[in-house]
């Protein structure tokens, strides 16, 4: 039980448990988080409102790059989001719906020289079933802030489960003090389409570190940490084509954009023994009709005992 509570703590308070010693074996190597926020970007509260992700690493020991084996790495990601139309009191037939979703996934990273790949499979649960409605209300409840309405509830994307698959191909380029990766994804599930885009890099944290991209902001957050103290800042943009979206159902009227866009910026810190990463995207209009774009901000905490 002393050592079950142990690593309890050690997840809830972002440290990292001692990695597995002999690099034959599979253990616990650490776990990275990220929250997203449109209250800490533009300060709104619509669309692509709130989000949070942890991933929790499995593999042989971390040798400060991805293993040439498929498998061999392992990430257990969980997530969470909701979406909402811009007003939370009445139902606008211009407006997206209300949509809660919960994700469970498993994924592989792996590396061919500097070609890093990245396939995973994921179960997406959507709709009333995951109570994120019930919880967004809670917290604005406590905050003083507009919850969704019965009506705007009402009119939520239902409840369904979706199968999903993605798989993201990048390489990764040096020059100087900085270093780029352009990238591909591919995914078909609750939201299915195709990504190009790259990131940019200026600094020494994020070197020797696993980076994972959140699925919201496309922002590479640090699922296992090792750099020296140091800051980097971030700079990314991609584009995609959206094939479907369960989010945006066309059966309710609804018309994608050509092209789904997002630019990016942040910054990585990384002390002694705690880091911070702070991080804003642009999120370009997601369906035809939708009013503006938005920003949300991106934050992760990390202490370390």
């Amino acid at each position: 039980m002393g050592r079950i509570a142990s690593f309890i703590m050690a997840v809830a308070l972002g440290a990292s448990p001692a990695v597995a010693q002999d690099t034959a074996e599979r253990g616990y190597l650490g776990v990275g988080r990220l929250f997203v926020n449109d209250l800490i970007g533009d300060g709104e509260d619509r669309w692509r409102t709130g989000s949070y992700v942890a991933s929790f690493i499995w593999g042989p020991e971390w040798q400060h790059e991805l293993p040439q084996g498929f498998g061999d790495l392992l990430e257990l990601r969980v997530s969470g989001e909701i979406i909402q139309p811009s007003n939370l009191t009445t139902v606008s037939p211009t407006d997206r719906p209300y949509a809660g979703a919960l994700t469970f996934g498993a994924h592989t990273h792996f590396q061919r020289g500097s070609n890093e790949f990245r396939a995973g499979a994921d179960l997406v649960v959507i709709g009333p079933q995951t109570h994120l409605d019930d919880f967004q209300s809670s917290i604005h409840d406590a905050l003083g802030m507009v919850s969704p309405s019965a009506a705007v509830l009402g009119n939520q994307i239902g409840n369904s489960f979706r199968p999903q698959v993605s798989l993201e191909y990048g390489r990764l380029v040096e020059f100087g003090a900085g270093r780029v990766r352009p990238f591909v994804e591919m995914q078909a599930g609750a939201e299915s389409y195709a990504r190009v885009g790259f990131d940019l890099t200026f600094g020494s944290v994020g070197l020797g570190d696993m980076m994972v991209r959140d699925s919201v902001t496309g922002h590479r957050y640090r699922a296992l940490r090792h750099s020296d103290p140091g800051t980097s800042f971030v700079i990314g943009a991609d584009m995609a084509k959206v094939f479907d979206s369960v989010y945006l159902p066309e059966s309710r009227g609804y018309t994608l954009t050509d092209t789904r866009d997002r630019v990016r910026a942040g910054v990585h810190w990384q002390g002694e023994k705690h880091s911070v990463f702070y991080g804003v995207t642009w999120l370009g209009k997601e369906f035809v009709g939708q009013s503006d774009s938005q920003v949300v901000g991106a934050i992760n905490l990390n202490i370390e005992f």
